[in-house]
């Protein structure tokens, strides 16, 4: 299993800013995605359907509270 690469806030934001990283709520469950969004963020179901099309290189940061 690959390990977890842990980054700051300010390193999330300046990734997704910039287009090189797509933001992404660690929950599957809707709701539960909506209660903790973050601007520029996805819901779990929203990647899941984007996930098809997306390259290898894309990095992708999760977020949980």
């Amino acid at each position: 299993m690959a390990e977890v690469t842990r980054i700051s806030v300010e390193e999330a934001r300046q990734r997704t800013s910039a287009g090189r990283a797509l933001l992404v709520c660690g929950y599957e469950d809707d709701e539960k995605c909506r209660k903790i969004a973050l601007d520029g963020g996805m819901s779990f179901t929203a990647f899941r359907s984007r996930v098809a099309a997306l390259t290898k290189e894309q990095e992708i940061i999760f977020y949980c509270a």
